[in-house]
């Protein structure tokens, strides 16, 4: 007769921050508020001196809005209910949409460089004094907009996401104000697309890690952080466990792990006990806390597992 125990537990899904939650969401609406309203003064400014940097400056604004309205978008949707077609809920809505803003910065910044492109070759006047006066005006808002989400930075992909976006931003401010400045002293009206190339490597920088742990979390792969050997040992160093096989490790949503295993244990051990001790393992050493492990009693005689 088989002990086979398969047990699902979950330490809580809400992680008791409503109020900081609340509070980012809000910070998050001004931010989109003053962000999206810069973006477009932006975007008629470099159209009116003729600056690309500056056009390039606001379509990297508009990746904030975007990245923003994305993070928003997900904490709403991530707050609907689970559905018998969709057990997880929503969360893995926020990795998608992470995913397709980091795509479209590409997109944006592949325009940017076919531009530049063409006007290193025969660059446009460009409006030296404008230019310095509504780069400034962006580093602000930038600057601003840093320090209203520097709290939640930490929250989740989403919200990291966004604050590096704001600070890529910056520098791309700061690279326009002095594109506008050599423009003004010196009459080199190249400096501009220049700068925005610069301007389109730092979307692509930003973009970069997005996409990359957005496909990892989609892939189900082991987080980054988490080392499996590591975890295989920490489980196997519980008393009454034999073999720990079958070991998987995937993000659900951005600081939402899960891990499933198979145990060869003991049969003297009690399992009951045996789970607890290897559920608050994880917990206490990984911060995972959807954990499912199937107990597999060791045979007597043959010193294998049993076969179910």
């Amino acid at each position: 007769m088989s002990h086979d125990h398969n047990h699902g537990h979950g330490h809580g899904h809400g992680h008791g921050h409503g109020h900081d939650h609340e509070n980012d969401q809000r910070r998050l609406f001004i931010a989109v508020g003053i962000t999206g309203g810069y973006c477009l003064i932006e975007f008629i400014g470099g159209w009116l001196t003729h600056s690309l940097a500056l056009l390039s400056d606001a379509g990297h604004m508009f990746s904030d809005v975007t990245a923003m309205g994305l993070s928003l978008f997900a904490a709403y949707i991530a707050a609907l209910p689970v559905t018998s077609q969709k057990t997880f809920g929503y969360y893995r809505a926020e990795i998608l949409a992470a995913l397709l803003n980091g795509l479209s910065l590409w997109l944006i910044a592949g325009i940017i460089f076919r531009e530049a492109y063409y006007r290193f070759f025969s660059p446009p006047e460009v409006h030296g004094q404008g230019m310095i006066l509504i780069a400034s005006i962006g580093l602000g808002i930038n600057v601003l907009t840093a320090w209203l989400l520097h709290s939640a930075r930490h929250a989740n992909l989403n919200l990291h996401g966004v604050f590096l976006h704001v600070l890529s931003d910056a520098l791309g401010s700061a690279g326009a104000i002095v594109a506008g400045v050599v423009i003004v002293w010196t009459g080199w009206y190249w400096v501009d697309p220049v700068t925005s190339i610069v301007i389109g490597g730092l979307i692509l920088l930003s973009s970069f890690s997005l996409v990359r742990e957005s496909v990892d979390i989609l892939m189900q792969a082991t987080p980054r952080h988490l080392n499996l050997t590591e975890v295989q040992q920490t489980l196997e160093e519980v008393a009454g466990v034999k073999r720990i096989h079958d070991l998987h490790v995937w993000t659900l949503s951005s600081g939402l792990f899960t891990l499933t295993a198979h145990a060869v244990v003991n049969d003297e051990t009690d399992h009951h006990h045996l789970l607890d001790a290897l559920e608050k393992t994880i917990y206490d050493r990984f911060g995972i806390d959807h954990i499912t492990i199937q107990l597999e009693p060791q045979d007597r005689q043959s010193g294998e597992p049993t076969h179910f």
